[in-house]
Formats: structure tokens, C-alpha cells, sequence
């Protein structure tokens, strides 16, 4: 048997036994079955591989086929598919984790932003976190936790934001930070340095509605799906070939240099996935879509499609199940809390 260490997005940790023949998903489920997550296809496992390259656990291949020591290797529990509206999130629990996530990647520094945006985002932080505002907590809470890398700069301006949230539950806090952050420039995007055929140094990205070329934080191209014929991968060389029609305006494929064959492979399969998730109906049989196939590949994306989900969501009515948030001090009404219940606790069994 495998004992596998994964951390969650609030940053606790959990010893998880599998099989030793077991695949990516095995694992997956059972994090997922922990957290009672039913919106589960929009999260994936995240680990550091051999060559140093931030890979996703592949659901269909087997853990130790991807990982040398598995034991030693944490797991990291993160959104993998960003909506271009978290509206559409329908469970309270998975909107909370998508707000763990914004939380992690500002304080990190990899969700550039105004000054603006970000204290706003961090006064819905604390709304959610503290309660209603008061002065004395809110700086004594903000000189102990930090939320953003320029944090000291913007004090005044978060708790500007945060006087006005008064009355807001954590549920309502949820949906107004996704809000505001869904019209970040860099929403969800994780950029992969490359360089063009010209030797200059991009980023290149991969997003709901296709491939993304950036310099620093700014897009200077977008490839939609619609524009792509083929994406592929020959040693650290990431090729898109354009349709004819869009091809007649510049060249019929686009190769990028990336820092090396893992990493290109990485990024690929990225794509595979993001495209299988946002553009299809339903999840692809064995054959690989020939959009998206790289020669002797047969990865393929696994679990439902975000139309899948959407439809799941209109026809099924979801019973959603008490869990826990972690709050620093509780100026909540006992009710207020009650409603949203710490994440990894099923507070219906303790009722």
C-alpha cells in the first residue's frame, strides 16, 4: 500500500492510503470524498516532479508510473479549470474553495493586480474571515497574517473596503471576491516561460478559451479553440497549427521554444485537458481527439465536461452537506456561521 501526503487549499495535510497498483484518480476521489466535494472535476492534484516541473497527477496513469517516491512527494489539493464566471459554481463548498485559492495565489504575488482590486479582495477575505469590521481587530489581524506581498502599503485601503461589508455572511463574501476576481486581467491563467521563433522571451498560457501568448503579465496574442487546428509537442518545440483561413493572415504553424521537453509536455497536456474540459460535451473516449494529439500520446482528459457538470447542476437538485470554514475570531451570530459549519469536517455527524 501507498500512504500519500496531501495538502489542502487551507494548508492541512492528510495521510491518504492507496493501493499500490492505483492510478491518479484512486487518489483523487478519496481527497475529494474527504471534503464531501461533488464539483470535483474543477480541482485536480498538483506535485513538483523529478525534473522540477510543477506537474498534474494524471487520473488514468498509475502514481508510480509518474512519481519515483510517492511517499516523499506532497500532493497539492488546487483549482486546476477556472470558469470565466464562478457564478456557475453551484455548491457553497467549492466557491469557498475557489476563495482559498484566490487567497493563496495573492498572497503568493501570482494574481497581479491594481492596488484597487487587491485590498478589495482581501476587506472580502476579512469579512468572511473576522466578521463585520472593527479597527482594532482588523490591524491587529493584518499586522500577524499576511494576505498580499505589498501588504503594509495597502492597510488603510482594505479597511476602507471592509467598513462597507458590514452585515455580509462568509457565503456572501465568497461570491463577491469571485466576482471581483473573475475580471482580473491574469484570472486564472498560470504562465509557462517560452520563447518565440524570434528568441523572445514570453509566457505562454492555456485558458477557457484557448492558448495565450504573454510578455510579463500582458497578452500580446490569443489563440481561440475555434482558430486551432492541431496542438503538439516535438522535444521542448510546442507547435499550433492554424486552420487555412486563419493561417492566410501569418504563418500555418506557430512553434515555441519552451525550457525543456518536460515542460513542454506538461504544458500540452494542459491544453489536452482545458480543451476536453471547456469545449466538449461529454468526456472523450480512449481515442484522443485529433485537435489535440501529439505522435505515440494517447493522453486523454478524464471526468466530465463543464457542460456535463452545468447540466448535472440544472437537472439534479443538490443536497449541499455542512462543513466547516477557518475563522480567526468569531463576531458571527451563531447562526450566521451555522449555515457554512472547518473544511475537512462533516459537521453533520456531529449533530
Amino acid at each position: 500500500m501507498l500512504h500519500l501526503k496531501v495538502q489542502f487549499l487551507d494548508d492541512s495535510q492528510k495521510i491518504f492510503v492507496v493501493d499500490q497498483k492505483s492510478c491518479g484518480k484512486g487518489l483523487f476521489n478519496l481527497t475529494c470524498s474527504h471534503l464531501n466535494l461533488t464539483e470535483k472535476e474543477y480541482f485536480g492534484l498538483e506535485f513538483r516532479s523529478q525534473a522540477g516541473n510543477h506537474v498534474w497527477l494524471e487520473a488514468l496513469k498509475p502514481i508510480t508510473k509518474q512519481v519515483k517516491n510517492p511517499k516523499e512527494v506532497l500532493f497539492k489539493f488546487m483549482v486546476k479549470f477556472f470558469p470565466v464566471d464562478p457564478g456557475h459554481l453551484r455548491e457553497e463548498l467549492t466557491r469557498y474553495l475557489f476563495t482559498l485559492q484566490i487567497k493563496k495565489d495573492l498572497a503568493l504575488g501570482r494574481l497581479p493586480c491594481s492596488d484597487k482590486s487587491a485590498a478589495l479582495l482581501v476587506s472580502h477575505l476579512l469579512q468572511s474571515e473576522l466578521g463585520d469590521f472593527h479597527e482594532e481587530t482588523d490591524q491587529q489581524h493584518l499586522a500577524t497574517h499576511r494576505y498580499l506581498p505589498n501588504q503594509e502599503y495597502l492597510d488603510n485601503k482594505i479597511m476602507h473596503y471592509h467598513r462597507r461589508h458590514g452585515g455580509k455572511t462568509p457565503a456572501e463574501s465568497d461570491v463577491q471576491l469571485l466576482d471581483v476576481a473573475r475580471k482580473l486581467e491574469m484570472y486564472g491563467i498560470r504562465p509557462h516561460p517560452a520563447s518565440d521563433g524570434e528568441g523572445t522571451q514570453i509566457n505562454l498560457a492555456v485558458t477557457h478559451m484557448g492558448v495565450l501568448v504573454l510578455r510579463g503579465n500582458t497578452k500580446i496574442n490569443t489563440f481561440n479553440w475555434s482558430k486551432i487546428r492541431k496542438l503538439s509537442f516535438k522535444r521542448k518545440h510546442f507547435l499550433i497549427k492554424l486552420h487555412a483561413n486563419i493561417s492566410a493572415l501569418c504563418k500555418d504553424t506557430l512553434e515555441f521554444t519552451m525550457v525543456s521537453r518536460d515542460a513542454c509536455k506538461a504544458f500540452w497536456k494542459m491544453c489536452v485537458e482545458y480543451h476536453a474540459f471547456f469545449r466538449l460535451s461529454e468526456e472523450p473516449k480512449s481515442k484522443p481527439k485529433a485537435l489535440l494529439c501529439s505522435k505515440g500520446s494517447s493522453f486523454r482528459y478524464s471526468g466530465r465536461t463543464q457542460r456535463q457538470l452545468l447540466e448535472h447542476g440544472r437537472k439534479a437538485k443538490m443536497k449541499s452537506l455542512p462543513f466547516e470554514r477557518k475563522h480567526y475570531a468569531s463576531r458571527y451570530d451563531e447562526r450566521q456561521c451555522r449555515s457554512s459549519p472547518d473544511l475537512l469536517t462533516d459537521v453533520s455527524k456531529q449533530v
